[in-house]
């Protein structure tokens, strides 16, 4: 009886591994069957299911920038993705019948497909609301409807607008006015990579005029040029005022960035007081009586040296 019952026991016991072996094979093609389907309706978040298509190096290469550190809490790529900027896009993962092209992403950044600007800006802004984008919100770009990516590229290992040497043409592509300045003899050394438009510009939006980064272009010109900077004891009045009235900062034909050369551009303000009042023009250059002033190359201050101020106690006339 005590036998019977043992061999009983083991019988049920055989039937139910293999009951349990069943419901494991069973369950293995379900679980596939279901990770398949959460893969054609958006539900992964694994980037390895978008660059099964998306294996391009210009993609890849967010895997290499601070938005691809899957370690990094601070960036939804962790838990999120690539749907974490470009949205769940079911219908774009979902496979397309025959004949059919492929449904873009929810959102798309760049080409003939771009999502449209707002939508781009708010998913850039949910994160990068930093001190230096305060003031986006009604800058000069964000009310020229101009989008994040068409200055950044979030894919590169390195964004091409935060290198030196590659900011500037990204700049021109829109300002081309300014690009013109900076291939005149006289320019601040931006086309050579030395400095950028962001030394001094905030695209971002400012306080300032213009985008630049200080309230006033005299603050922005004096983080550089603080010899210029005063107080001195005789102020040359234009100076104090705005440095723009003399120099034009992206590029000129004359030396210093001047907007004209001596004596010609003294004599928009000094023209009726003792010897300024001279007529200096080329006119009467063969065989005139041209003052000696306009011949040569400083022309006025080849004696007013101390053109932006001086601390001499007779330095009135701002003398050497």
């Amino acid at each position: 009886m005590t036998r019977g019952i043992l061999y009983a026991t083991l019988a049920l016991g055989f039937l139910a591994l293999c009951a349990m072996a069943g419901a494991i094979r069973t369950a293995a093609p379900a679980q596939a069957a279901e990770a398949v389907r959460a893969r054609s309706l958006g539900q992964a978040n694994d980037p390895k299911d978008c660059l099964n298509c998306h294996d391009d190096p210009k993609v890849t290469g967010v895997l290499h920038t601070p938005h691809g550190v899957k370690g990094d809490p601070a960036t939804a790529f962790t838990t999120e993705g690539c749907q974490s900027c470009h949205g769940a896009s079911e219908a774009h993962m979902g496979r397309p019948r025959d004949g059919e092209a492929r449904v873009p992403p929810e959102v798309v950044f760049t080409g003939p497909h771009a999502s449209a600007v707002a939508t781009r800006n708010k998913l850039c802004l949910n994160c990068h609301q930093t001190a230096a984008a305060d003031h986006w919100q009604g800058s000069a770009h964000a009310s020229a409807d101009v989008a994040c990516t068409s200055c950044h590229a979030s894919h590169p290992s390195k964004d091409p607008v935060l290198v030196k040497t590659s900011q500037a043409p990204i700049c021109f592509t829109c300002h081309a006015e300014q690009r013109a300045a900076n291939l005149r003899p006289s320019h601040h050394p931006v086309i050579e990579g030395v400095m950028t438009c962001g030394d001094c510009h905030n695209p971002h939006g400012s306080d300032g005029p213009n985008l630049i980064k200080t309230g006033t272009v005299n603050d922005l010109c004096l983080t550089c040029h603080d010899e210029k900077r005063g107080p001195f004891l005789w102020e040359h009045a234009p100076v104090q005022e705005q440095c723009t009235i003399c120099h034009t900062p992206h590029g000129s034909v004359q030396a210093r960035l001047l907007k004209q050369r001596p004596p010609y551009l003294c004599q928009t303000c000094h023209e009726e007081t003792l010897h300024n009042s001279q007529p200096m023009s080329g006119n009467t250059l063969p065989g005139g009586a041209t003052p000696s002033r306009i011949i040569a190359l400083r022309a006025c201050l080849n004696c007013h040296t101390e053109i932006h101020g001086s601390n001499h106690p007779s330095g009135i006339r701002f003398a050497r």
